[in-house]
């Protein structure tokens, strides 16, 4: 299991997770947070802290946020930003960069087959 950062963060991209995140296994995007899969080590804190409610535990994705499992996980991608498992967020791995599921999203449109921001 790992946690999963979700629509509601696009444009938001608060940092109280961030900055909550025991390992530092949330990284900033252009757009929105991600979580590396790979480093995330499941305590929760993330959730807990976020004013928007856009994280969630794997098996507790809406199934119209379950694209945003890959979305994650892409985003550390060589397709993206080919950073794999970079060992801790800090100035170095932070980009204007998002997924393209994420770059592509419109406020108040749904695309991508993902749901409207803020919808669950």
């Amino acid at each position: 299991m790992t946690y999963v950062i979700a629509s509601a963060c696009i444009d938001v991209k608060d940092g109280a997770c961030q900055t909550a995140c025991p390992v530092e296994c949330i990284y900033e995007g252009g757009r929105m947070m991600y979580i590396q899969p790979d480093e995330c080590i499941n305590c929760g804190l993330c959730l807990s802290v976020c004013p928007v409610e856009a994280i969630f535990a794997e098996e507790d994705l809406p199934a119209e946020e379950r694209s945003y499992l890959e979305v994650n996980a892409e985003f550390f991608s060589p397709a993206v930003t080919d950073w794999g498992s970079p060992g801790g967020a800090n100035a170095r791995y932070k980009t204007c960069k998002d997924h393209p599921l994420v770059a592509a999203f419109a406020s108040g449109k749904e695309a991508g087959g993902v749901g409207a921001k803020g919808t669950r």
